[in-house]
């Protein structure tokens, strides 16, 4: 960690290079992605400085970007006007988790993902789930430390921290930057796929790369940073491990703190792992031919996408939500409670009956009363087939997160 906070102060560049560097305006079609450094047996690439002002004469990438600010404003304005928004994005958070864990390669469902209880996972895939809920947990957490830290290369070190605390990764040097050269595909550096750049180029590469954030003495429209910075930071692959699922966060974060969206509603893993080797690459692309404009409008469909998406499933979960709570309002006497339990099962659609008793503070025997009742209207649908410790999932809402 100390590495990483160490990196503004020793590593920035001299006030002559930087200005130079801010004299530069990059073409898309002049664009040179990177070099490869000799090492000892093999050679690494290291990548081209990112902050400075960038143009293109590409129209597709201009086309693009503008639908994509379209969508993403119309998906701002709609995530301020559902009501208690909070208690839904939290599904949104556990979907990311597991789709964005997925493409790394772990095997947890969607249904196992919800779960909060290691006991309720089957042994053989408690170290993959564990994953994900380390996930979740870091996401929320960088969601929390955006408004006191600024998005930076610290922010991302203790979100890696929480990342890899605990799971098969803890000794990969959680919440530092590699000390180490590190490759990606093949079993060693003779044969990897790829190998980025030396651990001696890091702190120039990734002051580099935080500049670019926040410099603002260029205009390059927000999108088109951080679909720069997502591609420079997967080239740079700065940690041992954990590189893909902290590169497809800083998305979020930057968005978030950036005030393109008010609440963290928009993410990419699950049309990334739609098109996974469309997304592997496109990035690979920009090394081999320095073609970034790909790049760029691979990421711009990718958000449009992702965002009509989420769009929809919001207006689905309004519609839901509206017609719900007209039918709990038949309920009688029975109703506060009733809604209690829907409210919580926005949060979590998967559950039993103990853990509403326990959760919510209800007696066995009034659950067990709500939840037959909310079986027989169909909100409610048994999934264990058992007579005891029996399962319930809030179903018309959890399939909206399956699409």
């Amino acid at each position: 960690m100390q590495l990483a906070l160490d990196y503004s102060n020793k590593c920035a560049l001299n006030d002559t290079k930087r200005s130079l560097l801010l004299q530069i305006r990059m073409n898309l079609d002049d664009y040179k992605a990177g070099s490869f450094k000799e090492q000892y047996e093999y050679k690494s690439f290291t990548p081209s400085p990112v902050n400075h002002a960038w143009s293109w004469s590409d129209p597709r990438i201009d086309t693009l970007l503008s639908e994509a600010n379209r969508r993403l404003g119309e998906l701002n304005g709609l995530s301020l006007i559902v009501p208690d928004l909070d208690r839904f994005i939290r599904m949104h958070v556990v979907k990311e988790a597991q789709t964005s864990s997925r493409i790394e390669g772990t095997q947890t469902g969607m249904d196992e993902a919800v779960q909060d209880d290691p006991e309720e996972i089957a042994p053989e895939k408690r170290d993959d789930w564990q994953e994900v809920r380390n996930y979740i947990v870091a996401m929320n957490q960088a969601i929390r430390d955006l408004k006191e830290l600024p998005l930076s290369n610290r922010l991302l070190c203790q979100t890696h921290a929480t990342l890899l605390s605990g799971a098969r990764g803890e000794r990969k040097t959680p919440g530092e930057f590699r000390r180490s050269q590190n490759w990606i595909g093949g079993s060693s550096l003779k044969d990897a796929v790829f190998i980025p750049p030396h651990h001696d180029d890091l702190p120039l590469l990734l002051t580099d790369l935080e500049a670019f954030w926040h410099n603002e003495s260029i205009h390059v429209p927000h999108l088109i940073r951080i679909a720069i910075s997502h591609y420079q930071f997967e080239t740079i692959h700065p940690f041992l491990d954990g590189n893909g699922r902290i590169g497809r966060l800083l998305i979020t974060l930057y968005l978030v703190d950036k005030e393109l969206l008010q609440h963290p509603c928009l993410y990419l893993s699950s049309h990334l792992e739609k098109n996974r080797t469309s997304y592997y690459d496109a990035l690979s692309h920009v090394r081999t031919t320095n073609d970034l404009g790909h790049w760029l409008r691979f990421f711009l469909v990718a958000v449009i996408e992702t965002a009509k998406q989420a769009i929809e499933t919001f207006r689905a979960i309004f519609e839901l939500r509206n017609r719900t709570s007209d039918l709990l309002a038949s309920y009688g006497r029975a109703a506060p409670n009733a809604t209690r339990i829907v409210d919580f099962l926005y949060q979590k659609p998967v559950t039993s009956s103990q853990e509403l008793q326990s959760r919510l503070s209800l007696s066995r025997a009034t659950c067990d009363r709500l939840i037959t009742q909310l079986v027989q209207d169909c909100i409610l649908k048994e999934i264990t087939g058992r007579q005891r410790n029996r399962h319930f999932v809030f179903s018309e809402y959890y399939q909206l997160f399956l699409k």
